[in-house]
């Protein structure tokens, strides 16, 4: 279980230090997924960003498993099987694709990672000994800093935005890779999306917006609130291009 209590991020702005999050507290359980959504600007990016150390917090916990992970480094976190895939990905110059899924196992290049380049909708022969460099399109290396991911053991893997850059064929794969993992392994899988196909996926939903957690739920419970803040949003916008226009 990842839990995480009290927790608050402050970065710094142009104009000082912003408060991004307020006070979050969340309850993630082994073999659940679940869909972290909400307006862009919100927090969700900021908030798995604080769960893999990447921005350390101004105050709170993060437990993996009861134990306290707050003051670990990336690095530790990494070790104690917590994943992050990147909006947009970094790029290796020297390292191959096939080295990256080496390192990322932590064993010898096997048939596996074929299958790993395969569930992301990549044909293995085109892409295991290529560069991870700007040869590569900014689809091509998310999809294998996903499949990277898929070789871990992990207990905790986040997923920013997967379906970002990818064609529509490749993302049908991603869709059932998603739903393999959730029916095979106990990792608690985050995913942080606004398309409803992800969505679909969820077994709760987790709506964040302002910097706290606004509402936390199935589909069935969370969907009409999206739905209502999306018209509210719409209605707003319409709104203040009709004064402009006046």
């Amino acid at each position: 279980m990842l839990e995480i209590k009290g927790l608050r991020v402050s970065l710094e702005g142009k104009n000082g230090t912003v408060e991004i999050l307020r006070d979050i507290n969340l309850k993630l359980e082994d073999h659940k997924l679940y869909v972290l959504t909400g307006p862009n600007g919100g927090g969700k990016s900021t908030l798995a960003k604080a769960i893999m150390g990447i921005y350390p917090a101004a105050s709170g916990e993060v437990l993996l498993n009861g134990r306290d992970i707050s003051s670990h480094s990336i690095t530790e976190r990494a070790l104690a099987g917590i994943g992050y895939a990147f909006q947009q990905p970094p790029r290796f110059k020297g390292l191959t694709v096939g080295k990256m899924l080496e390192i990322a196992s932590g064993k010898d290049r096997t048939c596996n990672d074929c299958n790993f380049l395969y569930k992301v909708g990549l044909c293995p022969q085109d892409y295991i000994a290529r560069e991870v460099d700007t040869s590569l399109s900014g689809g091509e290396v998310k999809r294998i800093e996903i499949a990277t991911l898929l070789a871990r053991d992990l207990k905790v893997a986040i997923y920013d935005e997967p379906e970002a850059g990818i064609d529509l064929w490749s993302f049908s794969r991603l869709i059932e890779t998603f739903n393999d993992l959730h029916e095979q392994y106990d990792t608690t899988i985050i995913l942080i999306s606004h398309q409803e196909r992800i969505i679909n996926l969820a077994d709760e939903i987790i709506l964040v917006a302002d910097g706290v957690i606004k509402h936390k739920g199935t589909k069935d419970e969370i969907w009409p609130l999206i739905m209502q803040d999306s018209a509210c949003s719409c209605r707003t916008g319409c709104d203040e291009r009709v004064v402009e226009n006046a």
